[in-house]
């Protein structure tokens, strides 16, 4: 057990177990008490015959940046909130860490961010501290397995009009491919035929373009999503229209700039309501309301794996449903 005393140079710790000791100065309590904390893990590590690693909350994090966060297309987010979380999270021993450290900071987070954004960090958490668990062996249990995540808010149902479509073209200089925000608008337009993502446009490469199809991958919940998005004749055009703008890419441009143009435009037409990602609610409305391909078609197309998912984009009215009937 550990023991502490008062020296003129602070506070000296003194640890004794089965039989090994040690002792060391710290300027404050708090140093000392977590330097026993690791000596006790220690001692009793060897004492069974497994010497190992002490690691902390933060050695997870670090790692889990440098050794898998890289490996994904959405690293970047991943290690800025790794990044973050070792500001937010105490520098906790893994060995103490409970599911009240997860509880406590899930509240915090909630005082200032949406619970869908406490959501996407959650994943990331029981992400890092599963591969403690099954890769590393730095834990026998994870600690977010029984931590109630926040409820998600209601899915966003908007359906961009073709009132506000045609504003939205103007305002980006469609058909045009000078500037950028007019590369915007075929992307635009493209997304509204097939439901493509920001990151998926702006990821196309020529070599991915098939006659009939775009092979893409994509970062959806954490997970890598490879899909073939199928074209229409009409995507097939759009597509057509973009061949000669530039050698590899079919529009040389990030996800965050076809956001940030998208939403600059949105405001040169005095209109609101809606973002770029609606025009994948408003493709698998148009599509599904078309009443030619299958539900389970549809999931295929917009890579969903839970045909749920075609419940919050597909949104036919009663009267589409009344004309079927």
């Amino acid at each position: 057990m550990a023991h502490y005393e008062k020296t003129k140079t602070g506070i000296r710790a003194h640890v004794q177990i089965m039989g090994q000791r040690d002792s060391d100065t710290f300027q404050n309590k708090k140093d000392a008490q977590l330097w026993a904390a690791k000596k006790e893990i220690e001692f009793r590590a060897l004492a069974g015959g497994k010497p190992g690693e002490v690691k902390f909350t933060h050695d997870a994090f670090t790692r889990y940046a440098e050794e898998v966060s890289i490996t994904h297309k959405g690293s970047q987010w991943e290690i800025v909130r790794l990044n973050k979380f070792k500001r937010e999270f105490p520098r906790v021993l893994l060995a103490k860490l409970g599911s009240t450290h997860i509880q406590e900071w899930r509240d915090m987070r909630l005082q200032s961010v949406k619970g869908s954004s406490v959501q996407r960090e959650m994943k990331l958490l029981n992400s890092v501290f599963e591969q403690c668990r099954k890769e590393w062996k730095w834990l026998t249990l994870n600690p977010c397995k029984d931590v109630r995540k926040p409820s998600s808010p209601p899915h966003r149902t908007s359906v961009i009009n073709w009132s506000e479509i045609r504003k939205m073209l103007r305002a980006l200089g469609y058909p045009k491919r000078t500037l950028k925000r007019n590369i915007v608008g075929h992307a635009f337009m493209l997304a509204l035929r097939t439901g493509m993502r920001e990151g998926e446009l702006a990821a196309i490469t020529w070599d991915n373009v098939r006659p009939t199809f775009i092979h893409t991958e994509s970062k959806s919940m954490l997970e890598e999503v490879a899909r073939d998005v199928a074209l229409s004749v009409k995507a097939r055009r759009l597509v057509a229209n973009m061949r000669g703008y530039h050698e590899t890419a079919m529009f040389n441009i990030k996800a965050a700039s076809i956001d940030t143009h998208f939403r600059n435009a949105r405001k040169r037409a005095g209109l609101s309501g809606f973002t770029f990602h609606d025009s994948r609610h408003t493709a698998a409305t148009w599509i599904g309301r078309a009443g030619k391909i299958q539900v389970l078609e549809l999931c295929k197309m917009f890579g969903w794996s839970d045909p749920k998912q075609a419940m919050i984009y597909f949104n036919p009215t009663a009267d589409d449903i009344a004309a079927k009937l």
